[in-house]
């Protein structure tokens, strides 16, 4: 952000400004490009190890085995994307009307500067946060187990689970909060946790890794491949939100976005929209959803993080499909005035017919991004926290990659004899955008039931909880728990 910061600043880092009307604009040669590519490099390398890491080590600040703590996670996960919802919120409005009117300097500067204080702030922090110990790479212990399975991929599986390899003391540091109990899924890597002759468990020394496993290690990577069908659902569901930041942006442009007669709402502001009703619906699924759910579930949380998801997954169906009558709309409104040939007049349509759309994709974001992020958390092995919510961000990015694609799709095939296609370049009006739209809705509606398959028939990954006392007079003990 500083050095993002410095060549919007500085004159030797960015082009001469241009100041006529009709002035030919001068190029950025390339050290001014090296510098602006770096800058937004390492931005995104920044990005990809804090919005991971964040949030695994605020929802590790509660304590899992005590129970008044637990409850308190699920709230964390509510509460820190309405605090990211905000900042999106504060970006996409102060800031820009600050790099409007005062200048990309300062438009820059001013989170440069509440980034530096926010470390700052972390580092003076640091000592109060509840920290938890490096064990060792994660990835290298699900290795570890594929090649033990593979080895012993000849034997026969044992009759009884019990009869499995498990070693308290050597999973300590891997499962404070408590051990993984055997699964009857993926049998063929219990394998691994086959006690042979050759692994000669009696010396005192660890077993070799790379041929004996535990069943702990074994679930931990069973829990990892079952987790991938759920993952995988959300990637469609950021393909359909992408296209408020294209087409829903192309939209706007060209619709009367006044609000009043001095003042136009900026195409690109409409996203506020989506982060209003996002931040909304978050406040009031904390404070009132939870607790009417509640008293027809029984679950402490209203309902579970993966008919969260279903929902977010229903209400972004309606997003799509009602973005594509609204095209048909805003067409037939261009058509009515006799603008279709005239793809920059303003069509006399208010731009807030759009505010259903991008409404109900604020409400499915609140739905099921915070459904996806508690399910991977809750989901992944104890030591694979982090990497679980970095699951959750590389399944926008791939949705965003998907969407690229999707787009590249349509204009190929819907490409007529005389160059048009659905998705025109030059003239929404004479498009089939809502077409595009329905397609999407139909992509949704298949991945809806793909994700319901895999929800009916997933398995939580058991676990054997040592819970703490809350009070003295209360004992400890053992808690079972396969589900949530």
């Amino acid at each position: 952000m500083t050095s993002l910061t410095l060549s919007a600043v500085l004159p030797r880092l960015r082009p001469t400004p241009c100041t006529a009307e009709h002035q030919v604009c001068q190029e950025a040669d390339g050290g001014q490009l090296a510098v602006l590519y770096v800058s937004l490099l390492l931005a995104a390398i920044g990005s990809g190890g804090i919005r991971p890491c964040v949030v695994a080590f605020g929802a590790d600040q509660f304590d899992e085995t005590n129970p008044k703590e637990k409850t308190r996670t699920w709230t964390f996960f509510n509460w820190y994307y309405f605090v990211m919802g905000a900042s999106i919120l504060v970006a996409v409005t102060v800031l820009v009307y600050i790099q409007d009117t005062i200048g990309w300097g300062w438009g820059l500067g001013v989170p440069t500067m509440a980034m530096f204080f926010s470390v700052i702030t972390f580092v003076v922090g640091y000592p109060l946060y509840r920290n938890l110990d490096p064990v060792g790479s994660p990835f290298t212990r699900l290795l570890q187990v594929c090649v033990a399975a593979f080895k012993k991929r000849h034997l026969r599986m044992v009759s009884d689970s019990n009869l499995l390899y498990q070693n308290d003391e050597l999973d300590a540091p891997i499962s404070v909060a408590g051990s993984l109990l055997h699964s009857h899924e993926l049998k063929f890597l219990d394998k691994a946790a086959i006690v042979t002759e050759e692994d000669d468990i009696k010396s005192s020394q660890a077993p070799n890794l790379w041929r004996l496993n535990t069943v702990h290690r074994v679930e931990e990577l069973k829990s990892v491949i079952r987790m991938g069908p759920i993952w995988a659902s959300g990637i469609i569901l950021i393909t359909a939100y992408a296209q408020q930041n294209t087409f829903s942006l192309q939209q706007a442009k060209t619709m009367d976005r006044r609000v009043v007669k001095s003042f136009h709402i900026p195409a690109g502001s409409m996203t506020v929209f989506t982060m209003s009703s996002m931040l909304l619906t978050i406040a009031l699924y904390d404070r009132i959803l939870i607790r009417v759910a509640r008293r027809f579930t029984g679950l402490d949380r209203g309902i579970t993080f993966l008919q969260r998801m279903w929902i977010g997954f229903v209400i972004s169906i309606l997003a799509t499909l009602v973005a594509g009558f609204m095209e048909v709309k805003r067409k037939q409104a261009a058509a009515d005035h006799g603008m279709t040939n005239t793809p920059h007049s303003t069509i006399p349509m208010s731009v807030f017919w759009l505010v259903p759309q991008y409404s109900l994709h604020g409400i499915a974001e609140a739905f099921m991004s915070i459904g996806h992020l508690e399910f991977f958390y809750d989901q992944a092995p104890e030591s694979m926290k982090s990497t679980a919510s970095a699951l959750f961000w590389t399944a926008i990015a791939i949705g965003n990659y998907v969407s690229t694609l999707l787009v590249s799709l349509v204009h190929k095939y819907s490409a007529g004899p005389d160059g048009s296609n659905w998705l025109p370049n030059d003239n929404l009006n004479k498009g089939k955008l809502e077409r595009f739209y329905w397609l999407i809705t139909v992509m949704q509606v298949v991945n809806l039931i793909y994700y319901s398959f895999c929800a009916k028939f997933y398995t939580f990954k058991p676990i054997q909880i040592q819970m703490k006392k809350v009070n003295p007079s209360e004992e400890e003990g053992i808690q079972l728990s396969s589900r949530v």
